[in-house]
């Protein structure tokens, strides 16, 4: 994991003191804050680093075969289970399961998930033995647990279950300086792979990386340098190889995050308003070639302006538009 800014050095060293502790631990954040990245640093400093780390997307698993997934199942247990499997939970024997999107694990396998987490014994799918199991587990979630509780999508007691050690992982839009620090450690790695000779990016592509609010944070961040790459004629990645779409923008209805210490309020940010004042004075005052630079519509720019309290001259509105 790569980080210098504030919320990240806080990040670090709660990873570094649940690594001390064996007790379950909930991830919080958005999709793509890297949730599973923070999971393996803690299994990886933890008493049972040599053990197995074993990841599951409870998303991404049919319902009728969650149970048998999890848990394991016994020969004839079900049509077409010719032999007897064990789950990923005995998979993780010894060492860490990870089991990522938790808020959409079905109820009824909730309860099972439950009576493991307090005896620390399952029960294959078609047996009637009970096995224990010595793993650690850490879940993860980029929906909040407590709505779900109160619209009975979750059980309350299984989210005190998982919830002893809890840690938000920041948005990328709220790491300040620690956006450039993973592009350029990103970018040096997928040009090596692709062979590409990529040096560095433009101060137009930098700048219009900054402003962009990045819904699907780093794993969206890769995915635009690895296009940018692929896209890029020259030394150095231009504002069009990284093909950010205004439409894509969250910006349009939402302030970028306060800084530490700050309240969240409905206007905009300090950060928010240089961004919008550099523009300003690399554009001469121009809204169009301002909102170009910032990879936002002239619409989505005078909005921002408006929500920090930015009064253009009357004759720059009126030539602009």
């Amino acid at each position: 994991m790569i980080g210098a800014s504030p919320v990240m050095l806080e990040v670090f060293e709660k990873l570094r003191r649940f690594a001390t502790v064996d007790a379950p631990v909930l991830l919080c954040g958005e999709s793509g804050t890297g949730k599973e990245l923070a999971a393996r640093a803690i299994h990886e400093r933890s008493a049972r680093a040599k053990g197995p780390f074993v990841a599951i997307n409870c998303a991404g698993l049919p319902p009728s075969l969650v149970s048998a997934e999890l848990f394991g199942h016994e020969k004839g247990a079900f049509t077409g289970a010719v032999e007897r499997r064990i789950g990923h939970i005995e998979m993780a024997r010894g060492g860490t399961l990870f089991l990522d999107e938790i808020g959409d694990l079905p109820l009824e396998i909730q309860g099972h998930l439950l009576r493991f987490l307090q005896d620390r014994r399952i029960v294959r799918v078609g047996g009637r033995e009970s096995i224990p199991v010595d793993v650690r587990v850490i879940a993860a979630t980029n929906v909040p647990l407590l709505t779900a509780i109160r619209e009975r999508r979750f059980r309350e007691d299984l989210y005190y279950r998982l919830a002893v050690l809890t840690l938000e992982l920041p948005p990328l839009r709220a790491r300040g300086a620690d956006l450039e620090l993973l592009s350029q450690a990103f970018l040096q790695r997928i040009a090596a792979e692709t062979r590409r000779p990529i040096e560095g990016f433009e101060p137009e592509a930098l700048e219009a990386m900054r402003a962009y609010p990045w819904p699907g944070n780093v794993r969206q961040l890769i995915a635009v340098i690895r296009r940018a790459v692929v896209m890029a004629s020259g030394p150095r990645i231009r504002l069009q190889d990284l093909a950010l779409e205004p439409a894509d923008l969250v910006a349009n209805d939402e302030p970028l995050p306060p800084r530490k210490g700050g309240r969240r309020t409905t206007g905009g940010s300090e950060q928010e308003k240089e961004l919008l004042a550099s523009a300003l004075r690399r554009s001469n005052h121009c809204v169009a070639a301002a909102a170009r630079l910032l990879g936002v519509s002239r619409v989505t720019f005078y909005r921002m302006l408006r929500r920090n309290g930015i009064a253009l001259p009357r004759q720059t509105r009126e030539d602009d538009s």
